[in-house]
């Protein structure tokens, strides 16, 4: 996949220095993945949830979400939101 932006991993990481190397993680495995669908992500990532219209990761054991738009059809990628637990439980991404 071509994720779209590496930039907000990194902005969220530098307020958050231990969220670097699960999200360093999950971008490597994100680049080298050929999904097609939400079942082809289950499999690398069993916890990911389809939240229409966007897919939720759980990062560095359920403390972060990543909330990305996958386009499977062009193989991209797009990395809406960076969160913590208490500011996804909040859903205030969802009216973004």
């Amino acid at each position: 996949m071509h994720v779209i932006s590496e930039k907000k991993l990194r902005e969220f990481w530098s307020d958050h220095p231990d969220a670097e190397k699960p999200l360093r993680a999950w971008l490597k495995v994100a680049e080298a993945a050929d999904w097609r669908n939400i079942s082809d992500v289950r499999q690398t990532y069993s916890h990911a949830d389809s939240v229409e219209p966007f897919t939720v990761f759980n990062i560095g054991g359920n403390k972060y979400r990543l909330i990305a738009a996958l386009h499977y059809n062009r193989g991209k990628l797009y990395v809406r939101h960076i969160l913590t637990h208490t500011e996804y439980t909040r859903e205030a991404w969802k009216r973004t």
